[in-house]
């Protein structure tokens, strides 16, 4: 690679980089346990080292390295520079000031064009060939991008022909995937764009940079660029690459210094091999290393002055240097980092992870998936077989937004809660208080307590609100002082699922920054301790009760409510509801017959055939005592559903529309209403009747959620499976809150459900469909998608939603945990729905299979 300087022209050069070299690692732990990230070994040599020989080689004559996480380690590492052909220069941040913020700091080392670039991925893509399209297109910014088959992790980039940007999302969800095209992290900047950066200010590149540069059209380019790339995040991927990597998928040169042996076998000439080594695919060994007889190797990296007894067995194994593997010991597809001391007849099993200067006894087994951290010890003829599943599902994934979902008691366990205590009080702070509530379940209150217990150790006090409805929890929050607050409970889709939801002060979802900061002191364990007399307190608040209620009946309009003598049948669904609601609505003077209003953890998450023999048990109340409406609440009291006086259940996206026009009868001044992309277009024509206008979120709480705090002009929002927002109670979703909004537009308007449905008969005829979708294609899916449909104005909000008239909609949208994709569209003509339907699902078929 380093002949390849010679040959590029001077203005497809690029002289000065800034290497992004201050990541911790935190998900490559236990290997990153002792050093930096960008330090950990790939293929014998550092990442960055392989990062920055690659600028070199491309015309960077001096580099500016960022550093924040073990600086000093990067330090000596490079030096000054020299030995390795460049100058290094190093500035390291006191804070952190996000991607851009930190490259600011470099400002006075930086007085032409530039290029930034992650010290911890692994690329060989060739940058002569992005700084031309740069140039030729007089670019300010370009970012460098390449196609991957899960681009959830990355920011999703869409350009028009000449490569310019026209959309781009960072960290998206399934639904907001619009291409498999992703930014890989590196840039090609104009000295001037140091100057968009605010000086020691958190300022990202993709939050804010890019997002401004798009926005008032400063030249921001992408160039999709060909060859390897991978972000070495996790220690699959760091598998995953030197697999590549040995396998010559990986166009750079991991063998300078080394002498061939045979095949794909390069050792250092120091290294001493006895004549019975079995070799296979590429094997590199370093220098000083010791391999004894009847050794077998295969697709392996064996670090500097490490020893391999006889008869061992080495498959798909990286080592680092100083290790020590005794005779007849197996491994395959395990890491092995420094100075690891293993014994003989040692079995390793995959995906086994050793950190630094660990000691395995002889005899000893390691199970599958076993990650051990540094200076543990393994007594000989020990198993080591705790199950670490767990973990390494976490490695991969540990928060959906603001939630944290896994088995009940098995990966949701009390130690595994704790441990999530302690790492939010961490990032709470010592002497802060946290609000914490549950459901009725069981494991709901073991998981409570055992998270408390970790809260508390870290100086968090506790206002416990036991069990208590969600709509409740955020409400305390709301009017409160507690810093954040988490919600246990049994999971509404699965019964054997655990969820824990957190919240920010306030009471609104907690953002991603702050999930981040939780998962870093999670793999880190980096928890905080407080001392004996700064250990939290646990206290009972009384008060929120009585603070939901008071605030909950200012917000309706009681007299409208009694006046009208409304007789209501209400499912409670054995839920939380019950400690509460009965109070509210016995206060307000109409006939009630309540159904399953007691508290049982077993029956208030429902099976689809139990709820649906509840709702025509409902439906059969309402009607046989003449009752004007019927109320089922969900376990947790965020969604209800209806049945109308005449006993039809009604399906949720009726339920909306009809709420919907009840509001806006009632409240003619609105200005906004929010539902999700995925609801009918009767809303869109509803408003349009009475100049409202109408907020498209995604198909979540969150989005509606996000909207509603976005803008105060929204007075009403509505989801499209039961939940329902009135802003001026609360900024989420409150079943309890919403029946007696309902019943209190029927008492003002004077109509009933029925009346409504019946003088509003539906227009259109909503076709669904699911399409089998493998989750590494959705990616090219959205992407195929986008390329179809060009001529058509379209929706980007979650999936994407094709608008062909005021009377026909087409809706793809791929599942966000499913292997599907759903097909919805929307017709006065159901045969046209049909057809859409049906051709979209041939095509998404067709692609899939490509």
């Amino acid at each position: 690679m380093s002949d390849l300087k010679s040959d590029l022209k001077p203005d497809y050069q690029i002289r000065k980089a800034i290497i992004m070299a201050g990541g911790f690692g935190t998900r490559l732990r236990p290997l990153t346990s002792n050093l930096p990230k960008p330090l950990v070994p790939m293929m014998m040599r550092p990442m960055m080292h392989h990062i920055a020989n690659l600028v070199r080689d491309y015309g960077a004559k001096e580099i500016t390295s960022m550093l924040y996480y073990q600086p000093d380690a990067i330090r000596n590492y490079f030096g000054d520079g020299k030995k390795f052909g460049f100058k290094m220069n190093y500035i390291q941040s006191d804070a952190d000031y996000g991607t851009a913020g930190s490259v600011r700091n470099a400002y006075d080392l930086i007085d032409e064009r530039f290029i930034v670039i992650s010290g911890d991925v692994l690329t060989d893509f060739d940058l002569s060939k992005a700084i031309e399209f740069h140039v030729k297109r007089s670019a300010k910014a370009t970012m460098i991008l390449t196609r991957v088959k899960n681009p959830l992790a990355f920011g999703v980039v869409i350009t028009d022909k000449d490569g310019k940007i026209t959309r781009f999302l960072e960290k998206p969800s399934w639904g907001e995937v619009f291409s498999d095209t992703i930014n890989t992290g590196i840039y090609i900047l104009e000295r001037e764009v140091m100057d968009l950066i605010p000086f020691r200010e958190n300022f990202d590149f993709s939050q804010d940079l890019f997002p401004r540069m798009l926005r008032e059209n400063m030249g921001l380019y992408g160039y999709i660029a060909e060859g390897y790339w991978r972000d070495v995040g996790t220690l699959s991927e760091y598998q995953e690459a030197h697999l590549d990597a040995l396998k010559g998928r990986v166009k750079l040169d991991f063998t300078e210094g080394l002498e061939k042996v045979s095949g794909n076998v390069y050792a250092h000439k120091s290294a001493r091999l006895s004549d019975e080594i079995k070799f296979s695919g590429s094997v590199l060994i370093g220098k000083g290393v010791k391999i004894g007889k009847g050794v077998m190797i295969s697709n392996s990296v064996i670090g500097d002055n490490s020893v391999i007894g006889d008869d061992a067995s080495l498959d798909s194994t990286v080592i680092w240097q100083g290790t020590t593997i005794g005779k007849e010991t197996s491994a395959k597809l395990a890491v092995i980092a420094e100075e690891v001391e293993i014994g003989s007849e040692v079995k390793i099993g995959e995906q086994v992870f050793i950190a630094d200067r660990c000691r395995i006894g002889n005899c000893a087994v390691i199970r599958q998936g076993v990650r051990i951290w540094p200076e543990k010890e393994v007594e000989s003829n020990a198993t080591l077989t705790q199950s670490l599943v767990w973990e390494s599902k976490w490695s991969r994934e540990l928060f959906t937004g603001a939630r944290i979902t896994g088995i009940s008691n098995i990966e949701i366990s009390p130690e595994f809660a704790a441990k999530i205590g302690s790492a939010l009080g961490t990032m709470l702070g010592e002497g802060t208080y946290c609000s914490v509530s549950r459901d009725v379940d069981k494991v709901s209150r073991m998981i409570n307590r055992a998270l408390i217990s970790g809260l508390l150790s870290a100086g968090v006090s506790i206002n416990d609100l036991q069990a208590t409805p969600i709509p409740i929890a955020r409400h305390s929050l709301k009017h409160g002082n507690e810093s954040g607050g988490v919600h246990v409970r049994k999971s509404p889709f699965d019964a054997k699922l655990c969820d824990l939801i957190f919240f920010d002060k306030g009471g609104k979802d907690l953002p991603a920054a702050k999930t981040k900061t939780i998962e870093r002191v999670f793999y880190s364990e980096e928890y905080r301790r407080a001392n004996y007399e700064k250990v939290g307190n646990l206290y009972f608040p009384e008060r929120a009760l009585e603070s939901y209620t008071d605030n909950f009946l200012k917000a309706i309009d009681i007299e409208s409510i009694q006046r009208s003598k409304l007789r209501v049948a209400l499912d409670y669904s054995h839920g939380a509801a019950t400690t509460i609601f009965p109070n509210i609505i016995g206060s307000l003077g109409i006939e009630v017959i309540s159904l399953n209003a007691f508290m049982d953890s077993k029956k208030f998450a429902r099976e689809a055939d139990e709820f649906f023999e509840a709702a025509d048990r409902l439906s059969e109340i309402v009607v046989s005592l003449k009752y004007d409406v019927g109320f089922m609440l969900d376990g947790g009291a965020e969604r209800v559903f209806v049945a109308d006086e005449k006993g039809a259940f009604l399906e949720h996206q009726r339920l909306l529309s009809l709420v919907a026009r009840l509001y806006l009868d009632v409240y003619p001044e609105t200005k906004k209403v929010a539902v999700p992309i995925t609801a009918s277009q009767e809303i869109d024509d509803l408003c349009r009747e009475r100049g409202v206008v109408v907020v498209r979120t995604g198909d979540s709480h969150l989005d509606l959620m996000r909207a509603i705090t976005a803008d105060p002009e929204i007075g009403f929002a509505g989801g499209t499976k039961g939940g329902f927002i009135f802003p001026k109670f609360l900024f989420a979703c409150d079943g309890m809150f919403a029946t007696i909004k309902i019943l209190e537009l029927m008492a003002k308007s004077k109509l009933h459900i029925g009346e409504i449905a019946a003088r509003y008969p539906e227009k259109y005829f909503m076709i669904k469909r699911n399409a089998v979708c493998p989750r590494d294609s959705k990616g090219k899916i959205m992407r195929k998608i986008m390329e179809d449909t060009g001529d058509h104005y379209r929706m980007l909000v979650d999936g994407v939603k094709i608008i062909y008239d005021n009377e026909t909609s087409l809706l793809l949208l791929p599942d966000h945990e499913r292997d599907l994709f759903h097909i919805n569209a929307e017709s006065r003509s159901k045969s046209r729905a049909t057809k859409l339907v049906s051709e979209y699902e041939k095509k998404i078929a067709a692609w899939v299979s490509e």
